[in-house]
């Protein structure tokens, strides 16, 4: 049986298949299984792409904030590397994104990220497809980094 191979109902594993796909065909160390209403991905890639693709491929779904539990990480050696901020030809700056883990808030990233924790409410508001409230963000969720201003 394989990491992504379960016995269980099609369900969400059927609606989410992309995803699967995408994971599988990237190599992900992991799996993805259906329990409690829910489908709870986890594993690990290369690259910080690699990560992008697959969060890109469940987020095509439109209730995965309801139905997705994902911890997908990058091997240390690769996150080690810093990711792209620009583009090439001058195109504009690519998105950064962060994957929130347990104890993060947003403050913390901000001081990250921007360079101040008081920057907190850009991040906030660069999200507010998926946040309602500044003090509730949950590990997993995908955060948009939007690029530090020059006051």
């Amino acid at each position: 049986m394989g990491i992504f191979d379960k016995n269980s109902s099609a369900g969400l594993r059927e609606k989410y298949s992309r995803a699967i796909q995408t994971a599988k065909s990237l190599h992900m160390q992991g799996g993805a299984e259906e329990r409690d209403g829910k489908l709870y991905f986890n594993g690990t890639v290369n690259s910080v792409e690699e990560k992008n693709q697959i969060w890109n491929a469940l987020k095509t779904v439109s209730d995965w904030e309801k139905e997705v539990v994902a911890d997908i990480k990058v091997n240390a050696s690769a996150a080690a590397r810093p990711a792209p901020t620009t583009g090439s030809g001058g195109a504009p700056p690519a998105t950064v994104t962060y994957t929130v883990q347990p104890g993060d808030t947003l403050s913390a990233i901000a001081k990250k990220f921007l360079g101040n924790a008081n920057e907190y409410m850009d991040i906030f508001n660069a999200n507010r497809d998926q946040l309602t409230d500044p003090d509730m963000i949950k590990p997993g969720q995908v955060l948009k980094i939007p690029q530090p201003t020059h006051r």
